[in-house]
């Protein structure tokens, strides 16, 4: 790694480095994120990977990993409409065991629930919906 004179990381390495911790990351979704881990991989302490992501970021490693395995959740439901799948498999996929927590946390960065994500038609058309929903027939022509 490129090195200053006075033993700290030039900024190309520093971002390097981050850049690395969200590969590593992303890499391992269906595992909850660690930061002690990713550091041990780095061969970084944890205060110095804390760091880069501060100056880098202007977040924790923590924070700005979960924002990007947010994303990547919010795209699998994209891709994933009209498919049979429901969103408590494509959040535990990408490492989020919590989903009380995750659907939350989703809704307060994509200004939607998880569910009107993977769903948007059926939920606004259940809002006009006859009251009778549970009706078999009605809920076979809307699916």
């Amino acid at each position: 790694m490129e090195q200053m004179q006075s033993g700290r990381p030039t900024s190309d390495s520093r971002s390097y480095l981050v850049q690395r911790a969200e590969k590593l990351a992303l890499a391992s979704v269906d595992r909850p994120l660690q930061v002690p881990a990713l550091s041990r991989a780095l061969g970084v302490s944890e205060r110095t990977l804390r760091k880069l992501f501060n100056e880098i970021h202007g977040q924790s490693p923590s924070r700005h990993l979960r924002m990007l395995r947010l994303s990547q959740v919010r795209g699998a439901l994209l891709s994933a409409r009209g498919q049979l799948v429901t969103v408590t498999e494509i959040a535990t996929d990408y490492g989020f065991g919590e989903l009380g927590r995750f659907s939350v946390e989703y809704r307060k960065v994509f200004g939607e629930s998880p569910s009107e994500t993977l769903h948007p038609a059926r939920l606004s058309n259940s809002m006009n919906a006859p009251a009778d929903c549970g009706n078999v027939a009605y809920l076979i022509s809307h699916r």
